[in-house]
């Protein structure tokens, strides 16, 4: 059973019932879900994940202590330690007596201030381009079974619509990258037959692709090891995994650098063909730094806009 249903059942059979009867007066003032940190909150684990944090529990987000005091938050973590310890065949952690580290109760203000550095959503421009894009789908991954006062649900929100500015500064800097490292220095750097440099410039190109291949689908790279697996649940996805998949594993022979030059290319047709059809970029060529470069021209803020291409990624 994956980890996100084994949590929404376990709160549906016995922490459903406990805030029912033991907390009636705040029940409603609480969001119960399973996001943040772990394979589960993607829908990722399997047999290998249950070495570690793998336990049936959900998370209790509460607002702050003038709504929901410290005393009521304690006697919150005492009514969720004693909920059974096996669950579908799965023991609950020793980590801590209310639970696993990612599991248990928790302030919303404090869920959000470790995962983004800020307790409501509001980021900076600065914060936006400094935060991890991991960080960000950590704040914003797995499900909410329940947030009828919608505090939690607010700022999941509003972090899950990333200012257009923001977007268009990340994409332009990231287009310029896979310019850089793709379309110009790849093939230079073959021809001067320096293979370890010419895959560190596929490794820049991939991950600057992958990142563009996200933001354009509205979507938050997860951390590296799960990257791969995500690009190919987006649409079209299998294809780009696939090319930065080859790009990255295979050596830089005369034959292979032939046809990574190739899939290079392909791979840029195809950003940029998202590109056209949402109407991001004016620019008509197959040139992607020219692309960057328009979209970086669309930015709205004058300020960010002159900022340097590469000041947001």
């Amino acid at each position: 059973m994956k980890g996100l249903e084994l949590s929404k059942k376990y709160y549906e059979e016995f922490g459903k019932t406990m805030l029912e009867e033991q907390f009636p007066e705040i029940a409603h003032l609480i969001a119960v879900g399973l996001v943040g940190s772990g394979s589960d909150c993607y829908g990722y684990d399997d047999d290998i994940s249950h070495d570690h944090d793998f336990e049936p529990g959900f998370c209790l987000f509460l607002p702050d202590e003038s709504i929901i005091d410290e005393k009521t938050f304690f006697n919150l973590e005492r009514a969720y330690s004693k909920l059974p310890k096996e669950f579908y065949g799965y023991k609950r952690s020793l980590v801590k007596p209310v639970g696993g580290s990612r599991n248990g109760v928790f302030r919303t203000k404090d869920f959000y201030n470790k995962k983004i550095g800020s307790p409501n959503g509001e980021l900076t421009y600065e914060q936006w381009f400094s935060l991890p894009d991991y960080a960000l789908a950590e704040a914003t991954n797995g499900e909410v079974f329940k947030d009828d006062f919608g505090e939690f649900s607010e700022i999941r929100n509003k972090l899950l619509n990333m200012p257009d500015d923001i977007f268009l500064k990340k994409l332009a800097g990231n287009l310029l990258i896979m310019a850089q490292s793709g379309q110009y220095n790849y093939p230079r750097i073959i021809n001067r037959d320096e293979t370890a440099s010419a895959q560190l410039a596929l490794f820049e190109f991939s991950n600057a692709a992958m990142k563009c291949y996200f933001l354009l689908n509205g979507k938050y790279l997860p951390y590296y090891k799960w990257q791969f697996r995500a690009l190919r649940e987006l649409p079209n996805g299998e294809f780009i995994a696939d090319s930065l998949e080859f790009l990255i594993s295979t050596d830089n022979s005369v034959d292979n650098a032939n046809i990574k030059n190739e899939i290079i290319n392909s791979v840029a047709e195809e950003i940029i063909g998202i590109l056209k059809k949402k109407e991001i970029t004016k620019a008509t060529c197959n040139d992607l730094e020219k692309h960057a470069y328009s979209v970086n021209d669309s930015i709205k803020d004058g300020n960010l806009r002159n900022t340097h291409i590469l000041s947001g990624i």
